[in-house]
Order: structure tokens, then C-alpha cells, then sequence
């Protein structure tokens, strides 16, 4: 599913115009970013959470050349399933 199939399938649930729909679509996912670029958690009760996860800077490797590159620390979205998709998913 992607974000316009989304859209489409809360527009009919809710009968309401597909503008507002992708309205409130695009409201969630915005708040959710927000939220994670603020180094917040969010947590959609028993279906998932995501949080931020921080990974040290350490030395690689090209692959091509076989030079040696400093990877610099980075952080990353981490998504983690709940209970209840899991069980729903495991069917």
C-alpha cells in the first residue's frame, strides 16, 4: 500500500473528499516526522512505535578501492512492531 492508496482507502471509510483526506494523511505523517526530528518517541498503541536510534561514527571500508572512509555518526528511524500487527501479520 502506498500513500495515495492510503488516501483513497481513508476517503471511503470515512466519506469524506479525497483533498481532505490526503489532508489528514499528510497531517499525520508531518506530526510523526516532527516528532522524530525532535528525537521524540511515538507509539501508536499495540500496533508499533518508532523511535531514534544513534549509531557511533566508525572507520569503513570502499569497497572499490579498498581505501579506508570515516563513517561519521548518524541517526536513524527505528521501527519497531507491536503486539497487535504482529498477530494480525502472523495469521
Amino acid at each position: 500500500m502506498n500513500k495515495l492508496e492510503l488516501i483513497s482507502t481513508f476517503k471511503e471509510k470515512s466519506d469524506i473528499p479525497k483533498t481532505e483526506a490526503a489532508l489528514v494523511v499528510q497531517a499525520f505523517f508531518d506530526s510523526m516526522a516532527e516528532a522524530l526530528a525532535r528525537a521524540e518517541r511515538v507509539e501508536i498503541r499495540g500496533w508499533c512505535s518508532f523511535s531514534i536510534k544513534h549509531y557511533d561514527g566508525y572507520m569503513g571500508r570502499n569497497p572499490k578501492t579498498g581505501a579506508k572512509v570515516k563513517i561519521q555518526p548518524k541517526k536513524l528511524p527505528f521501527f519497531k512492531s507491536g503486539k497487535e500487527l504482529k498477530d494480525r501479520v502472523d495469521r
